[in-house]
């Protein structure tokens, strides 16, 4: 299958979109970057940036949120859902960069998910913003749309990841998940995907996942 020609077609329909995340790409500050990521989980973006404004505004180091009474950065970040789990996650991160990495964020992917709760998705994400590296990032919204669409046939993100750097043209990597999640929201949806509406309709195989 011509992936080129499919991301062609989505790359004219869903240009990238001015997300929290990726307003920060222009600045790339690598802590504030992976505590966006952090924050964002499982929550609008919206959301994302009230939480996150709220939060720089008092503090922009690991140090800084460690030394944070929880009630404190609870009520920060409050907007963004789950804020107690939330604020463990950010205590427990601050806390690995203070002791294991003088404070700084690693550049390498082995050293990112070799901290609780840093998943491949977010480790990516830091390392395409925040460094610039050649990666893409995965998530089960990715896995779903590539699986259906029919170029591949993989069972996690994580496969999902390794076979798509192998097909998916480099030029490609920095936007795919953005693109993915927006065509993912409007037409590939989990359940009752719009296929009628589909730009790339005739390219897809309809594999239902």
């Amino acid at each position: 299958m011509d992936s080129s020609k499919i991301m062609d077609i989505l790359q004219k329909k869903y240009p990238v979109p001015k997300t929290t995340l990726n307003k920060m790409r222009s600045k790339p500050d690598a802590f504030k970057i992976l505590i966006s990521c952090l924050i964002s989980l499982r929550t609008r973006d919206e959301n994302t940036k009230i939480a996150t404004e709220k939060l720089f505004a008092v503090t922009k180091t690991p140090k800084g949120i460690l030394n944070l009474p929880i009630e404190k950065l609870e009520e920060l970040i409050f907007s963004s859902g789950h804020y107690k789990k939330k604020s463990q996650i950010l205590k427990h991160v601050s806390s690995e960069l203070i002791n294991r990495f003088n404070s700084k964020v690693p550049n390498t992917k082995e050293e990112l998910l070799s901290i609780k709760w840093i998943g491949p998705k977010t480790a990516s994400i830091v390392l395409a913003f925040a460094f610039n590296k050649e990666v893409i990032p995965v998530d089960t919204n990715v896995h779903r749309i590539v699986n259906r669409i029919g170029w591949l046939k993989t069972k996690n993100p994580n496969e999902t990841q390794i076979e798509l750097e192998n097909i998916l043209p480099k030029k490609y990597w920095k936007e795919f998940n953005s693109i993915c999640m927006q065509f993912g929201r409007e037409i590939c949806k989990p359940i009752k995907p719009d296929c009628k509406n589909c730009p790339v309709k005739n390219y897809c195989k309809k594999i239902i996942n």
